[in-house]
């Protein structure tokens, strides 16, 4: 039997030993507690089809369901947005789904707003499950959602507490002090929810694992908190049984006592089942392979039409989304071709370089930025539909263009850079610059509680800065001189990841058109229609010149 194969089937026995016909009676006419399963997902991204796919998920949920089995289905937020069926419906389209999945809780990501405000209250509204989190305010201070909710399973009381991260920029999410004032919320949420009754408290937390979320990251708010019993995870797209070897770790509170932590990964590629029987916990993560196993054992339930109704879904954008658009000689990447790794949030890519050259030649300006983290997909080479340019921008940002000074240029940039060589959705790449990012300079970047950029205070690591002059030569950047610069109105007019520079500056254009119809036009209109051998280098045309530490 090849390893493969053995773990497969390791993994099934492993979620066998929790799907089984209820013991028989402690005593005549006594019948024992049933298990309580609290089956998770997190970062699905739109991902329906993906891994398991809801219909995966639907299917488990149905087979824990005939086994007697307690269950409740919970989400950690991200995920509404990742695909053509959220960004063409707003994420109406995936609530909806969630609703048919049977979901009873869910906490949000920082996603979940990607389509506005007025968007986010109509998907929260469209939701037959209980959306919570603790720590979303409104100006007053007030809970914009319920911060957590209580459902009673085999005579006991489960509180879920949702918590999201406060890296969202726009919103107040308890940023404060240097993490403690998201730590007193949390805190404040659990010792209601005990006062309350609760028996357990499980915290569906949308945090994450990264450095760079700190003072927010999960395992942070368990050590700083007490009476967290679980916290379900997600954010950071961390697949426990691939980073850690196992499906949850432990992690000791402020009182020294162990609280499980437990992600999924991202796009279904795992669901988790929390089993909760008599005082004992676990968790482990099933992925498509168990669940190929546990079919051709015949254990898994119906889905109870969700295929059916995922099927119509994405029908309905079917024929938009497989319209050819463009074509490309060459593989436009956000991920290193040899490693596989992502690297468009701390490097160079070809990708993006036609995204930012697109958001320059469209809004007609001397530079033009684009954010890593919005830059989602690498196009292949071949013919390129609607559906592929989606995929790369699912965000709906606008292009606006603004004037800009060469020092605010110079103060953005080092932003872009702070976290290297960790990645940053911020980390921007460029067009109409070319500069080099010296390593063995330490950033001295100052951000404020909610990581919004304040002053460079010290060394800078960007040098040698230059702008593309229309000769095609280029010129050293002046401080003190206007440049004309578009990106979105994320960047530009939200201070999306922390870009306050630009945010009182005058606008020549707003909301000109979405960001995939901008790069839609700049194919069509200023290169043909076909991607060509100027984007052949996956590692970009040299405008991001790296200096690693030690050199």
């Amino acid at each position: 039997m090849n390893k493969k194969v053995f773990a497969c089937l390791l993994a099934v026995v492993m979620l066998l030993g929790m799907i089984v016909v209820p013991a028989a009676a402690k005593a005549e006419g006594e019948e024992p507690a049933k298990e309580i399963v609290v089956l998770y997902t997190n970062d699905v991204h739109c991902g329906v089809t993906d891994g398991m796919g809801y219909v995966g998920v639907a299917r488990v949920k149905a087979a824990l369901e005939a086994a007697g089995k307690e269950v409740i289905l919970v989400d950690n937020g991200d995920a509404v947005q990742g695909d053509v069926i959220g960004t063409l419906s707003k994420g109406e389209a995936i609530v909806e789904l969630m609703n048919d999945v049977g979901y009873d809780v869910a906490t949000i990501g920082n996603h979940e707003f990607d389509y506005g405000m007025d968007q986010f209250k109509k998907n929260v509204s469209l939701a037959k499950f209980q959306y919570v989190c603790c720590n979303f305010l409104d100006d007053k201070g007030a809970a914009v959602l319920k911060p957590y909710t209580i459902i009673e399973k085999a005579g006991k009381k489960i509180a879920f507490v949702g918590i999201d991260t406060p890296e969202n920029f726009i919103y107040s999410f308890c940023e404060g002090n240097d993490g403690q004032d998201l730590y007193n919320k949390v805190q404040e949420t659990v010792d209601a929810a005990r006062a309350e009754g609760a028996d357990y408290v499980i915290a569906l937390a949308h945090l994450g694992v990264d450095y760079q979320s700190a003072p927010w990251t999960a395992s942070e708010v368990i050590v700083n908190t007490t009476g967290i019993d679980v916290v379900l995870d997600g954010h950071s797209h961390t697949d426990f049984k691939l980073a850690y070897g196992q499906d949850f770790v432990a992690v000791k509170n402020k009182e020294g006592n162990e609280v499980i932590h437990t992600s999924t990964g991202t796009k279904l590629a795992n669901v988790g089942i929390l089993t909760i029987a008599g005082d004992k916990i676990t968790a482990k993560l099933v992925d498509t392979s168990a669940m190929k196993f546990m079919d051709m054992a015949g254990l898994l339930a119906e889905d109870n039409g969700v295929g059916e109704v995922v099927k119509a879904a994405i029908a309905k954008n079917e024929e938009l989304v497989n319209t050819v658009v463009a074509h490309t000689d060459v593989d436009l990447v956000i991920k290193d071709p040899v490693s596989g790794e992502r690297i468009v949030r701390n490097q160079e890519t070809n990708l993006g370089d036609l995204c930012a050259d697109a958001y320059r030649a469209m809004g007609e300006t001397d530079i033009a930025f684009v954010n890593g983290g919005g830059v989602r997909d690498t196009i292949p080479a071949g013919d390129v539909t609607y559906g592929q340019i989606i995929k790369v921008h699912p965000f709906g940002n606008a292009l606006c263009t603004v004037e800009a000074t060469g020092q605010e240029i110079l103060d953005a940039l080092e932003m872009s850079v702070s976290s290297m060589p960790g990645e940053s959705g911020g980390f921007l790449q460029v067009s109409g610059l070319k500069f080099t990012v010296d390593m063995n300079v330490d950033s001295t970047v100052v951000k404020d509680e909610k990581k919004m950029f304040v002053e460079v205070s010290g060394d800078r690591r960007i040098k040698d800065v230059e702008v593309l002059q229309a000769d095609g030569s280029y010129a050293p950047i002046d401080p003190a001189k206007t440049y004309t610069l578009a990106c979105h109105n994320y960047l530009l007019k939200d201070m999306g990841d922390g870009y306050t520079m630009f945010a009182d500056n005058k606008f020549l254009s707003e909301n000109v058109m979405l960001d995939n119809q901008v790069l839609i036009n700049y194919i069509v209109e200023k290169l043909g229609g076909t991607v060509g051998a100027d984007y052949v280098d996956p590692y970009g045309q040299g405008r991001i010149t790296i200096v690693q530490k030690g050199n």
